[in-house]
């Protein structure tokens, strides 16, 4: 954790009373017991174990001994007990750590403790970053086998490793909780998403209803453990009156929002609203068709959904009460006129993002001659009008022929990650790079700021 990132501990002052003996003692919270351990996902981290009595809530403050510089975010003790995680920590450097018990407006310190981190493992990937003026926090993303976190500056400061690896979206999510989405060894078993904690242990495994396999590219979890999840249904078609061949299998994006108990509450599947040739000709005349390839969903505004279809180079809002398709934009089958851009304005496009009501920021991949390119659009949802009203590139140009995100940041700010193109640089409102990785990071499929490392996911738009 850096420095200026440490949340202030402020202690209570109990009230007086001008009557001596008037006011019964006041209760003041006992530290019996302090354990600090390793965390065996990740290095950079500490586990403080604390068994208290008479406390409402238990922090920690640490630094290089003897300076205690940081201090953790508080934590309720429940049960006379509290699991306090350190994160941020340097590698291979010895620490102090002091326990700090609130309780009746009263805060008492514990003693002194010594903890040495390990060294990062030699598979981890090193990164450096920099920029002008980048946005606090950090950028979370998958690399290799591991979901990793880094500073503004390209250090790696929390990681989880995954066997066989993420897969190529590890991302934090509006509850608190990582996920990631690691490949099976059979290709053709059902895949489960994968939620994580701080201390990178493993909350919950899902997935989609129906036994259908889901999808890595896009995913929101939400505070009460309900989620929205793409999904793969795959069916047999004749497609000879098309052009195509008799038993095509077609596979296209079902989307599904489904309860913490597994409990299907809501299901849009594409066989039911669109037709094949809503995809181009060419793309639908072998044996095995990609028709839909859903890759990004968000909540509009008024609650309903916004998903990204790459395939058909489409945006299309679906009513989450009835099912029923509001309008498409972009592809074969769009219904909008589109304003200082090209028509239609954007193709085989990632990311996809609300930034307000009428409003979406999302990758163009294909883009023009400047290359792949992320873009702002104000709609009007009743005119059936989308306005350009910005768009930013990094110089040399990229090209993302695959992945990539786009996300909203306070200011106008935009965080791109530009997928194979090798990119992730963000951009203030005037389209001026201000931050990036530098070099050639790898494919990454998506990039996302967080504020805090106790607080991932929440507070900044997905």
């Amino acid at each position: 954790m850096r420095r200026h990132e440490a949340v202030s501990v402020i202690a209570l002052v109990s009230a007086c009373s001008g009557e001596p003996g008037s006011l019964a003692p006041p209760v003041v919270p006992v530290i019996d017991a302090v354990a600090v351990a390793a965390n065996p996902h990740n290095v950079l981290s500490a586990v403080v174990t604390v068994r208290v009595r008479l406390a409402d809530s238990v922090a920690v403050r640490y630094g290089s001994a003897p300076t205690l510089d940081s201090v953790t975010p508080a934590v309720p003790a429940l049960g006379n007990s509290a699991l306090v995680p350190v994160l941020g920590l340097l590698p291979g450097t010895p620490y102090a750590l002091r326990v700090v018990a609130f309780g009746g407006g009263q805060t008492v310190p514990g003693n002194l403790h010594g903890f040495i981190t390990d060294t990062l493992p030699t598979d981890l990937p090193r990164y450096v970053a920099g920029g002008p003026d980048p946005s606090p926090g950090y950028v979370a993303f998958s690399a290799g086998a591991y979901g990793v976190v880094i500073d503004n500056t390209g250090r790696v400061v929390w990681y989880r490793r995954f066997a066989p690896g993420p897969g190529l979206n590890f991302q934090p999510q509006p509850n608190g909780r990582y996920v990631a989405h690691p490949p099976t060894a059979d290709p053709g078993a059902v895949a489960p998403w994968v939620e994580v904690d701080l201390l990178g242990n493993v909350t919950r495994t899902f997935g989609c209803a129906r036994g259908l396999q889901s999808r890595f590219h896009d995913l929101i979890a939400e505070p009460d453990g309900a989620y929205w999840i793409l999904c793969d249904e795959t069916r047999t078609m004749d497609l000879t009156a098309t052009g195509g061949v008799a038993g095509a299998q077609v596979t296209g994006t079902v989307v599904q929002h489904v309860n913490a108990a597994g409990v299907l509450l809501f299901e849009w599947n594409p066989f039911d609203h669109f037709a094949i040739t809503d995809l181009e000709s060419a793309s639908h005349a072998a044996t095995s068709v990609n028709w839909t390839h859903g890759n990004a969903l968000d909540l509009d505004t008024d609650g309903n959904l916004l998903v990204s279809f790459r395939s058909l180079s489409e945006i299309t809002k679906i009513d989450t009460r009835t099912g029923a398709v509001v309008w498409r934009m972009g592809g074969l089958r769009n219904q909008f006129t589109f304003q200082d851009a090209p028509t239609p304005g954007f193709s085989r496009q990632h990311g996809l993002r609300v930034t307000g009501a009428g409003r979406i920021v999302l990758l163009d991949n294909l883009g023009d001659a400047a290359g792949s390119r992320a873009e702002r659009y104000l709609y009007d949802e009743a005119l059936r009008t989308a306005r350009l009203v910005g768009s930013y590139g990094p110089n040399p140009a990229a090209i993302a022929l695959l992945g990539g995100t786009t996300q909203d940041l306070p200011g106008g700010r935009t965080l791109v990650a530009f997928g194979n193109g090798g990119r992730v640089e963000e951009y203030d409102a005037a389209g001026t790079m201000v931050w990036h990785i530098e070099g050639n990071p790898g494919y990454i499929f998506r990039a996302q700021r967080i504020r805090s490392l106790y607080r991932p996911g929440i507070g900044l738009s997905r």
